[in-house]
């Protein structure tokens, strides 16, 4: 689970595997392989893993806060 949360940061997520309900807004998609979204900044958003699978997630401005 990815609990709802919004940041400042645009946000694109590639679904490289498995299947994700995903709530940004007021709406919800089923993505799966090969889907990507698209999250505005400040928009609440997070999701829900129904198959197991990998997210690729990029941000803009960069996430200081992810580099380690």
């Amino acid at each position: 689970v990815g609990p709802m949360h919004n940041h400042p940061h645009e946000q694109t997520t590639y679904v490289k595997s498995g299947v994700f309900d995903f709530t940004v807004g007021d709406e919800t998609h089923r993505v799966s392989a090969g889907d990507t979204l698209y999250k505005k900044p400040n928009v609440m958003h997070g999701c829900i893993c129904v198959e197991a699978g990998t997210l690729i997630d990029v941000f803009t401005p960069q996430r200081d806060d992810f580099i380690s």
